[in-house]
């Protein structure tokens, strides 16, 4: 038999990627003050992010590689090379 009031509430929650507005609803146990109702008329917590897998780069293909960004990776790798330490 289980035990009351040692599990944290884990129930349904909206989480709203605001850089884009997308929402998805999973279950969780997170704490929140605010809460939204959905168009099937339920009314659910709701924690706001700034970025999600909907909108990141490296889950939406866009991110940009590193060494493409005009060579500023070589030119410090030039710049810093007799630093180095002669081993």
């Amino acid at each position: 038999m289980a035990k009351e009031g040692i599990h944290p509430n884990y129930r349904d929650v909206v989480f709203l990627d605001q850089s884009n507005g997308s929402q998805f609803v999973i279950r969780s146990t997170v704490h929140t003050k605010e809460s939204i109702k959905l168009d099937d008329g339920r009314e659910l917590p709701l924690v706001k992010l700034e970025t999600s897998s909907e909108s990141h780069p490296f889950y939406t293909g866009t991110q940009k590689s590193v060494d493409s960004l005009g060579g500023r990776v070589e030119k410090f790798r030039n710049k810093f090379a007799n630093l180095r330490k002669k081993a």
